[in-house]
């Protein structure tokens, strides 16, 4: 299964943007959307792939980490 997860982004630089997921920032290509500085984006293989508002993305990032504290979801370490 693959998701894409919010983040915000803080740099753009062509068709790379700097994309904050909650203090850890990764580079992604935001050429496929119309993106902002201060804009939500979703990222998914390291692509941007839609905007979304403020409130629909910290509406996603509650549901998910609801998701990981009900330890429905566990952190696999790989062999």
């Amino acid at each position: 299964m693959c998701l894409a997860i919010p983040g915000k982004i803080v740099k753009i630089d062509g068709d790379e943007g700097e994309i904050d997921f909650g203090g850890v920032i990764r580079t992604a290509n935001v050429s496929m959307v119309d993106a902002h500085v201060g804009e939500w984006a979703v990222v998914h293989a390291g692509f941007a792939i839609e905007i979304m508002d403020e409130d629909e993305a910290q509406t996603t990032l509650k549901l998910w980490n609801e998701v990981i504290d009900s330890g429905v979801v566990e952190a696999k370490n790989p062999s």
